[in-house]
């Protein structure tokens, strides 16, 4: 596969500085196959960067906040259906947030998804929708990649399976 692969490519390389939330400069590099400076403004992408923290952050919503982390249906089409159904869930939900938004005078991003997802799930959908809570201001906010606590309840794999058979066979 691999051999299908051009022996190089051309890439722009945009360097810029951001200031952290702290307060302290970090340089950023940022790589890219768009190469039209015209068409692509250096600035532009680095905004789009930028972004991309609330494509993660979307995607946990689906997985973590929907708990779709674990699709429990054991053929593929049950699959298929849990996924269509989340995704009319989260589309249901995010409706939600844009009338929230709208009525309580803020941008989208700023209405909690999770209470807008327990208000569809546990609220009276015949009664007028109540104030959404709202997501704190964290312009620059650097939240690095942690897991709070181990979402599974097995223990972790550390040494490949043919040792661990034989550990257990050991004991």
């Amino acid at each position: 596969m691999h051999r299908a692969l051009p022996e190089t490519i051309d890439v722009r390389e945009i360097k810029r500085t951001v200031i952290l939330a702290t307060g302290r400069r970090q340089a950023i590099v940022l790589v890219t196959t768009l190469l039209d400076d015209e068409n692509y403004p250096a600035e532009e992408l680095v905004e789009l960067l930028k972004g991309r923290w609330q494509v993660e952050v979307k995607l946990r919503h689906l997985k973590t906040t929907m708990k779709m982390d674990i699709l429990r249906s054991p053929t593929a089409a049950g699959i298929e259906k849990e996924l269509w159904m989340f995704l009319i869930v989260y589309n249901l939900v995010r409706l939600i947030v844009l009338e929230a938004a709208e009525r309580q005078h803020v941008a989208a991003g700023r209405i909690s998804f999770a209470d807008a997802l327990y208000w569809v799930r546990h609220g009276d959908l015949s009664l007028e929708m109540p104030e959404l809570l709202l997501v704190p201001l964290r312009p620059g906010r650097v939240e690095p990649r942690v897991l709070k606590r181990r979402t599974m309840e097995y223990p972790l794999m550390k040494k490949p399976r043919e040792l661990q058979d034989l550990a257990h066979a050991a004991d």
